[in-house]
């Protein structure tokens, strides 16, 4: 337990460790009535980076705790079973930006399905087809 909260709240962590405690509080928030879950969809368009379809505050949160479980596992791991050396230093260092890149992989995939929950929010992008052809003969 001391080892998985020494990695939570340590250098490079600790910013991911601060992204989820914002979305936590966000949704209390939420949960509140103090604010909604569309707060946010004004403000931002997610939609060219894939994550479009739900509400901002959806997408940024998904990816903010995907990219932390990512990064204090793969720390863990290292502190676990990798001999303390200079790469290891180097990797631990790296793995949270490669875990933010992960992520935003595994939330474009969980985005996806959820779109279907939240009707009101533009979808992704239409990559051609169908679409163009209908406008094009209107």
């Amino acid at each position: 337990m001391r080892t998985l909260l020494s990695v939570a709240t340590g250098p490079p962590t600790i910013l991911l460790t601060t992204a989820v405690v914002v979305a936590m509080c966000f949704w209390g928030l939420v949960a509140v009535g103090l604010t909604s879950a569309g707060s946010f969809d004004a403000d931002a368009d997610l939609g060219a980076w894939g994550l479009g379809g739900v509400p901002v505050a959806v997408a940024v949160s998904l990816l903010a705790v995907a990219a932390w479980l990512l990064s204090v596992g793969g720390i863990l791991l290292l502190t676990v079973y990798a001999p303390p050396s200079p790469a290891t230093g180097l990797l631990r260092m790296a793995l949270p930006a490669a875990a933010l890149l992960a992520a935003w992989r595994l939330t474009r995939l969980f985005v996806r399905p959820l779109h279907r929950l939240c009707p009101d929010e533009p979808g992704p992008p239409d990559r051609g087809g169908a679409r163009d052809h209908l406008d094009h003969a209107v």
